[in-house]
């Protein structure tokens, strides 16, 4: 049966804008931080990963759904996102992977969405004026209640609420080191590639102190992706900088690049309207490459505060110059902006799991 929602739902901007739309998946009302990806698929890995937590997201590509859902490609046990915005669905997807239907999966998870808006001219309105607060609200509404709601909308911190609770470890075949991922937000995806490489995976909490990492014995100490300002995050940030003088191998992703860069002296920016997307361009400055990367992050390190005697950017983003990566002089670490465990896709830069290995064996 072909699902047709007449139901009127409708986008509000805390500038006042509204989009007229249809209601698919949960009903309600959602507030949340609007933001866009460019990304052409892997919306399934988009709406479970952790680092959208509290956010409200656009996809700019016209068409969603087409190859419908599975149970392999969660990129998390969830989703956290608080609302999801689409310029048309599909209702009748086709692929040979495929379980079940986007309108089902997020009404599942609780996800309130809307359809059949301009994402184009949403889009350009972010872009323009910066992300936003906003709500998708199911039905009719007082706007002017809304809109005070909608300004006086504040997130709280988010990492504790995507992080584990207690300790998870995960084994490897004929394993060759041991890795602590401390978990901000963590994609499994970074837990398989470190898996496959021969990594026993034991996962700890965010708050997880720096005594406590040290005596699981760790080869490598990884540090994950996840949501929100990273200075939000004090705990974390000084446990990151007692773990400096006992000079573990250390490959940071995302939210754990920003967080290493806090805890060596940098500082953190809010950008316009972040990179979220496959398609974001970084130059590898050793080796003097371009490669096409996976990105879904609001702040960025500022690369003129990096302490020269600390560390040096190792990678930039081609686009707007920002930093995208950190080599430490400091201690056996190095960070990235990016995702190299992209799923899905692109994979250009997944050689970095290997440059993490070869550092857990001091070469």
């Amino acid at each position: 049966m072909r699902f047709e929602n007449k139901k009127k739902a409708s986008l509000v901007l805390a500038d006042g804008t509204v989009f007229e739309g249809k209601s698919f998946g949960a009903e309600g009302k959602v507030l949340g931080e609007i933001v866009f990806t460019t990304a052409m698929t892997g919306y399934q890995e988009t709406l479970t990963d952790p680092s959208y937590c509290g956010q409200i997201i656009t996809q700019t590509f016209p068409l969603i759904g087409n190859y419908g859902v599975n149970k392999i490609d969660p990129e998390s046990n969830g989703s956290v996102v608080s609302g999801y915005i689409v310029r048309e669905y599909c209702d009748f997807p086709s692929n040979f992977r495929c379980e079940d239907n986007l309108n089902d999966y997020i009404k599942s998870h609780g996800i309130v969405g809307i359809y059949d808006i301009d994402t184009r001219k949403l889009t350009r309105i972010i872009r323009e004026f910066g992300v936003m607060n906003g709500a998708i609200v199911c039905g009719d509404f007082d706007k002017n209640a809304l809109l005070e709601e909608i300004r006086n909308y504040k997130e709280e911190p988010p990492v504790p609420k995507v992080s584990v609770k207690e300790k998870q470890t995960f084994t490897a075949e004929n394993a060759k080191y041991n890795v602590v991922l401390i978990d901000y937000g963590y994609k499994f995806n970074i837990r398989r590639e470190l898996i496959k490489r021969g990594c026993n995976v034991t996962v700890v909490p965010h708050d997880t102190s720096a005594e406590e990492i040290k005596a699981l014995n760790p080869d490598g100490i990884m540090l994950s992706n996840g949501p929100g300002d990273p200075q939000q995050n004090p705990v974390s940030i000084n446990t990151l900088r007692e773990l400096i003088p006992a000079q573990i191998a250390t490959f940071g992703i995302c939210l754990g690049h920003q967080l290493l860069a806090l805890a060596n002296g940098a500082s953190t920016t809010k950008m316009k309207y972040g990179h979220r997307g496959g398609n974001q361009p970084v130059k590898d400055l050793a080796i003097d490459r371009t490669f096409i990367t996976s990105q879904n992050h609001g702040y960025a390190v500022v690369a003129e505060t990096l302490p020269e005697a600390t560390g040096e950017i190792s990678h930039i983003n081609n686009n707007d110059g920002t930093c995208e990566g950190i080599r430490y002089k400091n201690a056996p670490a190095f960070t990235v902006q990016f995702h190299p465990e992209a799923c899905g896709g692109p994979h250009d830069t997944s050689y970095l799991f290997d440059e993490f290995i070869k550092l857990m064996e001091g070469k």
